[in-house]
């Protein structure tokens, strides 16, 4: 078993054919079917199944592992650099929509002057997405609402952010201090899925009023009903941080009594030692919390000695959000 076999089976994995994987590789679908072959000769199994391509049960827990080995030899070499000359490398860091719209240009300022030979690849989703995408290695970091994840992740908090509801100035609930669950019911909302945890602390917040919220539209996305409600499909419940600034003369964020804030932390695999492009990403991020003048409107940095423990993140209740303790 060596390391190209390996980056064989990854490439398949991930374009999803011989040929597409020897395109990637810029190589001959031949070599690629003679690693994999060597490979299977190994393990004594069937990692590809030729009639579809597609991996078989034992091939998808292979390139688990092969990610891994490859992530650590990647993350050998960075170290070394980073001891003599600069931190060199690349970091896949997923991010939830609503936080990368201000802490992802923040990040591109840093960059240049903090770890110039530093490559970011981005990459957005839901929290449960990014969930998934960690723990199958195929991100290394993930900015998202500490929820829940499996044994595999390792979660520390950063900030947490308050949530309101969106409104036009000129309407009748905009100049309110705060608004009830009660006045939500006769809204046209366009609400997160059911099983998600910002629609499960919607519903406890409801359900303590004994009112039933019927969305116009439920979305998997907070970014994408925010683009919605700007074209006028409804109303959504966001973090404040999602008001763009060119709109604050025209929108406002009315809070909701008893919807708490929600902790936003960041995420790792639990059984990998971290390189130092991923401990320099961790700096960086660390940096933007601490500084109040980059923090939008509604965020608020968790404290230092509460950030630095890790924040076990446990499956909650059906229908109750969780925060991380002491947060």
């Amino acid at each position: 078993m060596d390391l190209r076999q390996l980056t064989v089976l990854v490439a398949i994995a991930e374009h999803g054919s011989f040929s597409a994987a020897a395109d990637a590789l810029a190589t001959v679908q031949s070599n690629v079917s003679t690693h994999i072959k060597k490979l299977e000769t190994e393990l004594d199994c069937v990692l590809v199944d030729r009639a579809t391509g597609e991996l078989t049960e034992v091939g998808v827990l292979a390139v688990e592992r092969a990610r891994r080995v490859i992530d650590e030899l990647d993350a050998l070499s960075s170290d070394v650099t980073a001891l003599s000359r600069e931190v060199v490398g690349t970091v896949q860091l997923g991010i939830i929509g609503t936080a990368a719209l201000w802490i992802v240009p923040q990040l591109l300022e840093l960059l240049p002057t903090m770890h110039p030979h530093l490559h970011l690849s981005f990459r957005e989703a839901t929290t449960l997405g990014l969930d998934a995408e960690l723990a199958r290695g195929e991100i290394e970091l993930a900015v998202l609402v500490l929820v829940w994840a499996g044994s595999e992740i390792h979660t520390v908090a950063l900030f947490e952010e308050d949530l309101g509801l969106f409104l036009p100035r000129n309407h009748p609930l905009a100049d309110r201090p705060s608004l009830t669950v009660a006045d939500l019911a006769t809204l046209p909302l366009l609400l997160p899925l059911v099983g998600t945890n910002f629609r499960a602390s919607l519903e406890v917040v409801a359900a303590a009023a004994d009112v039933t919220l019927e969305p116009r539209a439920e979305v998997d996305s907070l970014r994408l009903a925010r683009s919605l409600m700007f074209e006028g499909c409804g109303f959504a419940i966001l973090p404040e941080s999602a008001l763009p600034t060119r709109r604050k003369k025209t929108w406002v964020v009315v809070p909701i009594e008893g919807l708490q804030p929600r902790v936003i932390g960041v995420a790792q695999r639990r059984r990998a030692l971290p390189g130092a492009p991923v401990r320099a990403v961790l700096e960086m991020l660390n940096a933007i919390v601490d500084d109040p003048k980059r923090l939008p409107s509604g965020v608020r940095a968790i404290a230092r000695e509460q950030r630095s423990r890790p924040a076990e993140r446990r499956a909650p209740p059906r229908r109750a959000p969780y925060f991380p303790p002491g947060v």
